[in-house]
């Protein structure tokens, strides 16, 4: 994979966790069985998936195999998921405060990136999960437009259509009408059914 370099990831990084812990500030615990645009997840399990990927970075930027972190993490209250992303969250932005860890070669699940790379790719899941979340809760006037067209641009990049096995988080690409917003294409991109409900 041939991906540009970037220039400090962090700043649009914090943008897209401030996106992301503001829509799982508004989930109600009625809300958290409502299906997802994630296949296998409902709104709990996506929370518990998103808190998941935020261990996972910490360790990565640590320079520690982080395959034992789960894809999602059970046992949190329904009224302690906030609590949970902040926590992980806060343990992110220790570890990635070094710039030496943006030039770091680090290793994922996917591939070996420079630390900046790979902080980029998790950017713009965030962003796709916090429209995950918006769809399932119907909070999707909430999020910022801007953030999905970064996303919008940078996924081809990172998941290609022609690269997609079928077996992994992205379909294939659904298509959408030509004036549709910035997020509906972006999910539609991702193989996701932006009018499903």
């Amino acid at each position: 994979m041939t991906v540009a370099p970037v220039l400090d990831p962090r700043p649009l990084f914090a943008r897209s966790l401030d996106q992301t812990e503001q829509q799982i500030a508004a989930v109600r615990p009625d809300e958290l069985s409502n299906r997802t645009p994630c296949a296998d997840y409902d709104v709990r399990a996506l929370l518990g998936h998103v808190v998941a990927v935020l261990h996972k970075i910490a360790r990565v930027g640590a320079g520690v195999d982080a395959r034992d972190v789960p894809d999602v993490i059970n046992g949190i209250d329904d009224d302690g998921w906030v609590r949970a992303f902040t926590r992980a969250r806060g343990e992110v932005e220790r570890v990635w405060a070094d710039d030496s860890t943006l030039d770091r070669m680090v290793t994922l699940p996917w591939a070996t990136l420079p630390g900046r790379v790979a902080l980029d790719a998790y950017t713009h899941e965030f962003t796709v999960h916090s429209w995950d979340l918006a769809h399932a809760t119907d909070r999707l006037a909430e999020l910022d437009p801007d953030l999905a067209a970064q996303a919008l641009e940078a996924f081809p990049k990172f998941a290609p259509p022609e690269e997609r096995s079928g077996q992994g988080p992205f379909g294939p690409v659904v298509p959408v009408p030509d004036d549709a917003d910035v997020y509906t294409r972006l999910a539609s991109y991702l193989g996701r059914r932006p009018s499903a409900g």
